[in-house]
């Protein structure tokens, strides 16, 4: 009776031991939750900028650099609101996501060969300088790294596989910049308008990269 009497007291006190730190753990988690939806929500609105002053700036430029750069926004936009409904709602649609981006973005290699062919080719459609344009992707190339290097840092402390792509999404978004704005600076301080599509050409082994990587559905669950 007296050993019974004591295994019941010490499975109680190994209890009362286990759940503060259960606790402990569910908050650590509800909190990083919480960190990367709060990130997901600041890329959104960034990508949401990046992508209406990079096509508005490129049309008034005809600088397929710029436009390019605003179409590959638009699917890294998917990408980032993909990310924020795992972490909100669970396990959705992410493969088929990725499959669309991939469709997405090789529709967008097409784009840039054939547009950067033209303004090669055709005086008319030869791109402006564009100083927006340069602000603009001064201002990607500073953010997205930042952005990349924290979502690192929570893919590896959640163990999310589809927030680590999203990171290294943004940093191919941060490559991007740093390419089109060489391609920008050139036309602007030299003159030199066949820079820009050079440089919309340059963009293309990252495009094609990223679009054969998610038609695999190259997007894993959290």
């Amino acid at each position: 009776m007296h050993l019974k009497a004591f295994l019941v007291i010490e499975l109680s006190r190994t209890t009362v031991r286990w759940k503060p730190m259960e606790r402990v753990a569910a908050a650590t988690s509800e909190q990083q939750t919480s960190t990367v939806k709060r990130l997901q929500l600041i890329t959104i609105g960034w990508m949401v900028i990046e992508l209406c002053v990079s096509l508005f700036a490129g049309i008034q430029a005809h600088s397929v650099a710029l436009t390019s750069f605003g179409a590959d926004s638009a699917i890294e936009l998917m990408s980032a609101v993909v990310v924020l409904r795992r972490f909100a709602l669970g396990p959705g649609t992410e493969r088929r996501a990725a499959r669309i981006s991939g469709i997405l973005l090789y529709l967008l290699a097409t784009y840039i060969i054939a547009t950067s062919a033209l303004s090669l080719v055709r005086p008319a459609f030869q791109p402006k300088p564009s100083r927006l344009g340069i602000v603009l992707l001064v201002a990607a190339a500073i953010i997205m790294p930042l952005l990349g290097r924290a979502k690192r840092r929570l893919a590896h402390e959640t163990g999310s596989h589809a927030l680590k792509a999203d990171a290294a999404q943004s940093n191919v978004c941060a490559y991007m910049s740093w390419i089109a704005l060489v391609g920008l600076l050139a036309n602007f301080l030299f003159h030199l308008s066949w820079a820009d599509s050079v440089a919309a050409l340059l963009l293309l082994p990252i495009v094609l990269k990223e679009a054969r990587e998610a038609s695999k559905g190259a997007v894993c669950e959290c």
